[in-house]
């Protein structure tokens, strides 16, 4: 049974975490590096913003900049450069759900750390009691507000688009386990922290719970449990004991939203169906029930074959027993090859063709265990 928290208790939650970060983003901290890069520290800082300054980009943080709001507190549009760069500022919300320890975080990890699939943090603000962060503006918003609740004038996510998104975030979280030196946990992937641009390329946002990795011989990290309800690895929920593998669990739960089209806790369903782990499991061990799990709003526009291979690699991050899931640089390159072939596909057979499905490349080493292909072939505890 995964009983990862009371099904009465959807909120999120965070909790302080004493040995995340320093007291001040001007402590000596130890910082991640970027593998191959020297003195990576030196560059790309975040630039240190007044309040007067962010002021007048948002025209005093007026309610018609208002583009947001969420755990950190409200975030307007602003324009830097003389109207020349758009950029979004998060102000926090003294009052909110995270506090001055997560806003040091994310400074240093986002000054830190740069990859196509990670938001671009921009500056900050300290000013007395204020702390607002800076980023690039991602017009598309966040990956939640296009995967769930769609009006009916709404174009829904494409079965293609929506592979495109899980490589991208596939690729941010690989740039974050592989090449971060110490490794970086993410610890808060979910729907709503996936940014989008134009082009629908998106980017992990929020690492105001990020957590350096185990080093060493090191198996885990020990930690409060922090994070959002729903995406939180069992084995973290009930132990603290955070883990590479920990991201990969949450990971698994937005490819299966990202299929669906669900929300990971709805309490807008009946009894039953409220919750996306549980409402699927009867669908995921069983092949030929597979195209009840896709969206409806696809409608059917999609490929038999790519789908139960998306399928078996958000089943495999989903395993109750953290050591059966895949690394990070498995998933990204399956997914990639899916999204390959479906580009490769629809470029000779047409967007609605349902032949000459794709494979999943035997190189990818993405396999269910032979424990786990012994109980069934597929295995998601619930």
């Amino acid at each position: 049974m995964m009983n990862c928290f009371s099904c009465t208790n959807a909120k999120n939650f965070r909790e302080y975490d004493e040995d995340m970060v320093p007291r001040s983003i001007h402590d000596t901290v130890v910082s991640p590096r970027v593998s191959g890069q020297k003195n990576y520290q030196k560059t790309n800082v975040a630039r240190s913003f007044t309040l007067k300054e962010l002021a007048a980009i948002t025209q005093n943080f007026q309610e018609a900049n208002l583009i947001g709001e969420g755990g950190f507190g409200k975030v307007y549009k602003g324009q830097l450069d003389c109207g020349m760069t758009t950029v979004a500022i998060k102000q926090l919300n003294l009052e909110g759900l995270q506090g001055n320890q997560e806003f040091i975080v994310e400074v240093l990890m986002l000054s830190l750390l740069h990859h196509p699939n990670l938001v671009n943090l921009i500056g900050y603000c300290t000013d007395g009691d204020q702390r607002l962060l800076v980023y690039e503006y991602m017009p598309m918003g966040s990956l939640e507000t296009h995967l769930f609740g769609i009006g009916p004038n709404k174009e829904p996510l494409s079965w293609r688009t929506r592979l495109k998104i899980a490589v991208g975030a596939a690729r941010g979280l690989q740039f974050l386990h592989c090449k971060a030196n110490p490794p970086v946990i993410y610890r808060d992937l979910k729907c709503s922290n996936i940014l989008l641009d134009d082009d629908f390329n998106p980017k992990l946002s929020d690492f105001g719970l990020a957590k350096l990795g185990p080093v060493g011989d090191n198996t885990h990290v020990s930690t409060r449990v922090m994070g959002t309800y729903g995406y939180c690895a069992p084995e973290y929920a009930m132990s603290g004991k955070l883990t590479l593998k920990s991201d990969i669990y949450s990971f698994g739960v937005v490819l299966l939203e990202l299929i669906t089209g669900r929300k990971v806790i709805d309490r807008s369903k009946k009894t039953g169906e409220q919750s996306l782990i549980v409402w699927a499991h009867p669908f995921l061990s069983n092949k030929r029930k597979h195209a009840q799990l896709a969206d409806p709003m696809l409608g059917g526009r999609y490929r038999n074959r790519c789908l139960h291979h998306a399928i078996a690699i958000a089943v495999m991050c989903l395993q109750d027993d953290a050591t059966f899931r895949p690394s990070i640089d498995d998933i990204a390159v399956a997914l990639e090859y899916l999204l390959a072939q479906e580009d490769s596909s629809s470029r000779t057979s047409g967007a609605k063709s349902q032949t000459h499905a794709p494979q999943v490349s035997p190189t990818t080493n993405v396999k269910l265990d032979p424990k786990i292909q012994e109980r069934g072939g597929y295995y998601v505890s619930v």
